[in-house]
């Protein structure tokens, strides 16, 4: 066993119990911080995998952005233990069938060989200048394009609604109506008032 084969199954072991820590730890900051775990875990799994460009995105977006965010809602939020296990069995059957088509999945991709299911030839060896991430970017915006330019509409939907949940009339809260202060005139804005002046 070569040595980049042994820092691939030392994260893997790594991967695998942040991903189990992340649902059976009761304490919800300390499953985000084992997210974050199996985030960087997977980040350098790709970069063993030469896929540099992909192992700096999900470090940057998911654990430098996304996680931090989790992190500091879930400590903000005052969390009731009690009341969110209430109810965790009627969601066993859903869960245990989503894991099994999961395990079934993982074992297809990792075991296909032994089955005959292995129709992905290895791929060729890097060139002297060869980019992962150009040859990403290609096939991105040629082949992928509509998929792609779908799937930023589907998280440009998911953001406006988000904007849109939080902007809820309350009671009491004072706000400025945009196109009564855009129609206002000059006669509206000041007002003279004539006084008598007062003597001593």
């Amino acid at each position: 066993m070569d040595f980049k084969t042994f820092v691939f199954y030392v994260f893997s072991a790594i991967l695998v119990f942040a991903a189990l820590r992340v649902i059976t730890s009761r304490n919800p900051v300390h499953a985000v911080l084992h997210l974050v775990l199996a985030f960087f875990t997977a980040g350098g799994i790709w970069l063993l995998l030469q896929a540099e460009f992909l192992a700096i995105v999900l470090v940057m977006t998911y654990v430098g952005a996304v996680m931090v965010l989790f992190l500091f809602v879930v400590m903000m939020l005052d969390i009731n233990l009690d009341r969110l296990r209430e109810g965790f069995w009627s969601y066993l059957p859903v869960g245990a069938l989503v894991g099994i088509l999961l395990v079934v999945e993982m074992a297809i991709v990792l075991g296909g060989r032994y089955f005959g299911l292995d129709a992905m030839p290895n791929p060729p060896a890097a060139t002297e200048g060869y980019s992962n991430t150009r040859e990403l970017g290609l096939v991105l915006y040629t082949e992928y394009v509509y998929p792609f330019e779908l799937a930023s509409l589907v998280l440009l939907v998911a953001m406006i609604a988000a904007v849109t949940l939080t902007l809820r009339k309350r009671k009491g809260l004072k706000y400025i109506s945009a196109s009564e202060q855009v129609a206002v005139k000059r006669e509206g804005r000041i007002e003279v008032v004539k006084m008598p002046a007062e003597k001593e």
